[in-house]
This record gives structure tokens, sequence and C-alpha cells, in this order.
């Protein structure tokens, strides 16, 4: 038996032998979703549960311990070798190529454009094309994109690299500096289990606590993606879990496919209800004012015009996923006690979460007073980040560390500059002159105009794998598509940025935060695509009744 059990022991080095404790500790489930975030402590039953478990369902407590990222391991030979051997995808690099190149080459150059606006057209679209297929990673294709319009004389260097020092492009990289000190601090995670504490007794609720807790936290976290996976992802899958309701399973239908589904759907309108919720809602007002379309204390106006329609869609939303998407599960009457636990054993707001409260009340207020006070909304995120690196909540080591900042600082800056260069060289007004005289060939008033554009612009996100691509690519073009079909000006710019949170939850590959939930395993494809446009439906109506009463109650139009 001693033989035995050394011979266990060697091959499995990492599983103890039973010990009088470890019998309590095989009751465990170490779960770490992401690296550095709080995750719901549930425990989590010995027993299995019945797939026919009654409407009434207890949670059992499920240990979640929130530790550091775990060192990766070494990747195997094979993929060693193939990430040295990589290189852009031969055929979506040739169809990326052959777009641009046919229409510099073969598709004949309107009189009214220059042979220098129609160069850089090819190569936008040759670019955009790469965004859409995937040659290479996002940031190298823009880089490809802008080194071409330097190396054939398109652009000058300085006009080609004038986007990064764009202010709209600079406050959207801090506030992925922002979202970090949430995940680090633990603030986040604070503020949705105590939501899920106040509501969450049933299923329902459960959605509801955590849908209203983004809301809540969208305004001062300004990343979708970061919130989904710093923040809401973890809690979903601890009470998931605590459930039965696992990854990759037919018990995923218990509980974490209805959490999944509606947390993800309802961050649209979350993103949509503040300008400062999402990266893209700036980009778009900084390309509505390259066009001439200029919002007045924006911060304000955004949160006015979109409030109705976003808190009505908000509330809406959890509750149709419940009929349409109906969880197994429908009472949580433990998941409140639960989380009290948790908040408990978390202790008391530690003073890097106080200090992150009062940086973000004074970066939103700023946001807010900031045209009045002249202080610009960069300036105000600059200010919060210094502080929050003055106190040491954030150090240098920790925005050195978010590539994904310094990722969309490149491609971002590249693909705005593209677009501006062509706003400046006349191709948007061509094109949307060109738009304009097909709609008046139809007769259409600018009201059915708008239905179409913004219809198209929804849909055409299909064929994107970015919110902020799609923006960068589209949004110009269709703006000047609206105004040149007669579109109240700043009606069509807010529509078109609001469709730009809502599109996010089309698809498992439509945004970020898409993505994240995705990859949880609890939702099946097929499931995504078809309750992706269902929603999108019902989110089209709801903001197509409501905001059609409200916008005309508001006067813009």
């Amino acid at each position: 038996m001693e033989r035995l059990r050394l011979a266990v022991s060697a091959h499995r080095p990492a599983l103890p032998l039973p010990t009088p404790h470890n019998h309590l500790r095989r009751r465990h489930l170490q779960l770490q979703p992401f690296p550095n975030s709080l995750s719901l402590s549930l425990p989590i039953s010995p027993h299995p549960l019945s797939p026919s478990a009654p409407r009434r369902h207890h949670l059992t407590p499920l240990l979640a311990s929130a530790s550091a990222a775990q060192p990766a391991s070494p990747k195997p030979k094979s993929a060693a070798a193939a990430e040295e051997g990589g290189g852009a995808k031969p055929i979506p690099l040739l169809i990326s190529l052959a777009v641009g190149l046919a229409v510099r080459f073969l598709a004949p150059r309107p009189a009214e454009v220059t042979p220098q606006a129609w160069q850089l057209l090819s190569i936008f679209l040759t670019t955009i094309a790469g965004l859409v297929l995937g040659p290479l990673p996002v940031g190298a294709w823009a880089f490809l994109g802008l080194t071409a319009t330097v190396a054939t004389r398109t652009l000058p260097f300085t006009a080609a690299f004038g986007a990064f020092t764009n202010e709209v492009i600079w406050l959207i990289v801090i506030s992925f500096f922002f979202a970090r000190g949430f995940v680090k601090t633990g603030l986040g995670d604070r503020v949705a289990t105590y939501f899920v504490k106040w509501l969450g007794r049933s299923t329902l609720g459960l959605s509801y606590g955590l849908a209203i807790s983004e809301a809540c936290i969208a305004p001062a976290m300004p990343s979708t993606t970061a919130r989904a996976g710093g923040v809401f992802l973890p809690i979903v899958k601890s009470l998931s879990l605590s459930a039965g309701s696992k990854p990759n399973d037919p018990s995923a239908r218990k509980l974490g496919s209805y959490l999944i589904q509606s947390q993800l759907q309802a961050s649209g309108n979350s993103s949509a209800l503040f300008l400062t919720a999402a990266a893209q809602n700036l980009l778009c007002l900084k390309l509505a004012e390259e066009i001439g379309v200029k919002i007045a204390n924006p911060w304000i106006s955004w949160f006015k015009v979109a409030s109705v329609p976003a808190i009505i869609s908000l509330l809406a939303t959890p509750y149709l996923l419940y009929k349409i998407f109906p969880p197994e599960i429908k009472d949580t009457p433990e998941a409140p006690a639960i989380a009290a636990q948790k908040l408990k054993n978390m202790g008391p707001v530690t003073r890097n979460e106080w200090v992150m409260v009062a940086t973000m009340i004074l970066a939103v207020s700023l946001w807010i007073f900031g045209d009045t006070i002249g202080v610009s909304s960069v300036v105000a995120a600059m200010i919060g980040l210094s502080i929050l690196l003055l106190l040491g909540v954030l150090k240098w080591e920790d925005c050195l560390n978010e590539k994904s900042a310094w990722d969309t600082l490149a491609w971002f800056a590249i693909l705005v500059g593209m677009a501006g260069q062509l706003t400046n060289l006349g191709i948007v007004s061509w094109m949307s002159n060109c738009v304009a005289k097909v709609l008046q060939s139809f007769s259409l008033s600018w009201p059915a105009a708008f239905g179409v554009l913004q219809a198209s612009y929804f849909f055409i996100h299909y064929l994107f794998a970015s919110q902020t691509a799609h923006v960068g690519a589209l949004y110009s073009a269709f703006l000047a598509m609206h105004l040149a079909a007669g579109v109240p000006a700043i009606l069509s710019a807010l529509a078109l940025t609001y469709n730009s949170n809502l599109f996010g939850a089309l698809t498992h590959y439509s945004s970020g935060q898409s993505a994240v939930y995705y990859g949880a395993g609890y939702v099946d494809l097929p499931d995504v695509f078809r309750l992706g446009f269902t929603t999108a439906a019902i989110n089209a109506v709801i903001w197509g009744v409501v905001g059609t009463f409200w916008w005309k109650f508001l006067g813009l139009y």
C-alpha cells in the first residue's frame, strides 16, 4: 500500500494525498476567471443538482478566491514554431489588397475627385477590408496602411500622423487606465456585489441587479469590455457554478446562459446612456465635429437625449430575455446572504477604493461641467489619472502593462487620421451626395431616409469585429449621408452613436464584451446569433417608438 501511495505521489505531485483536512478542501473550487479581479464567493454543493429541479432553488456556497493571474504555461513546440513562421494570412491578405487595387486601377475615378483623394480611398478601403478579414492583428494592419499612405506620398508624414495628437484618442486611452483602477482596487466588484445583495432573491432580480450596477459604474468606467471581463463575468460565473450551471454542459441553461445573455444585451444600453461609458462614444462626437456637427455641452446633452429610450430598454431587456430564453432556475433566495458574506469578507472600503471613488466623482463632474469652467474632457481625465498615480492607486507599470490602451492609441489614430483626411479631400461629401441622389430618386422623405440609413449602418456591423473599427470606417460617411438626405444634424449624429453601442451584442465577435461573454462557454453559437438579432429588433422598436416621441419633445426635429 505504501508503494502504491508513493507511485501516485510521483505521478501527481500537484494533488496531495488525503489528510484529515483535505476532504474539506476537495469540496471547493478555486476559480480565477480574470486577472486581478474578485469574484463572488459562493460555496458549491457536493451533490449534483437534478435537471428537473423545482422553481425554488437554494444556492450553496462556492469558494472563489481572488488572486493575480497565474504564470502562463510554456507553449508547446508546435505552437512556438507556428508563431515563428507566422506573418500575414495569405488569403485574407490577397483579398484585402485586391479591394484597394481594384478601386485604384479598375474603378473609374469621378471627375470631381482628385487623384490624391482617390488613392487615399483605395488605401483606406484596403485597411478596412483587413480589419474585417484579419490578415494581421488590427494594430499591425493599420500600421501597414499608414506606411502605404506615406510611402506612396499620398499624405505627408505630418498629416499621416496628425491624429496621434487627437485629444479624444488620448481620452480613450486614459479611460483604459481608469478601468484598470476599478478592477485593481476591487471597487467595481464591491458595487456589483451590493446590487446582488439588494436584488438577488430571484434569477430575474439577479439579472436586474447586475444590469443596474453596470449602469451605475458605466459613466466612470469608460470601457464596456473592461466592465465585462473585470467585474461582471467573474460574478456571473460564480453565481452559475454555485447553482450547478456549468459551461459547455447541458446544465448551462439552468442559470448561466440567461445571466450571460442578459448582461451582454443590457450592456449596450448602459453604454449608450452616458457619453463616457464607452470609447466609441467619444470617437463618434469627434468625427461628427470634423464634419461640422458640434454638440453643445456634450455630456449633459448626450444623457438627456438618450435617457428615456435607454432606461426603458435597459429595464425591458432582462424581462424579455427571461421570457424568450428562460433559465431553468427561477429563485435564488440565498444569493443576498452570500453576497452579504462576501462583502463582510472583503472588509471595509479600503483607502484606495475611497481614492478611486473621489477621483471618479471629480472626473465625471469635470466632464459634465467642464465646458462651463473651461476644462476640456481630456484635461479632466489627465487630472484624474495624475491623482491615481500620485496616491499610488495605480503605478506607472499598470499603465505600461495596459497593452490594449496602447494598441488602441495606434490603430484608432490611424483610422481617425485617414477618415479625417478623406473628409478634407472631399471623398466623404462626394459619397454622401451620391447616396442622397439615390434616395431622392426613390422620393424618400427624410424620416424614411433616416430609417434606411440607420438600419444599414446597424446591420453592416455583421461584417465588423469591433465597434470602434466600425465607427472609424463608416461613421463619418453615414453621418454625411444623413445630412445630405436632409435629416437634422444633431439627431443624425446622436442616433448613429447610440446604434454604435447597441450593435455590440449582435454576434460573438461584434465587440470585446461579446467575445468575453461568449468565451465563458455558457451560450451556444446558434443562440448567440438568434438572441442577438431578436434583441436588436426589440431595441430598434423601443428606441424607434420611444425615441420618436422623446426626441420630438426635446426639439431635435
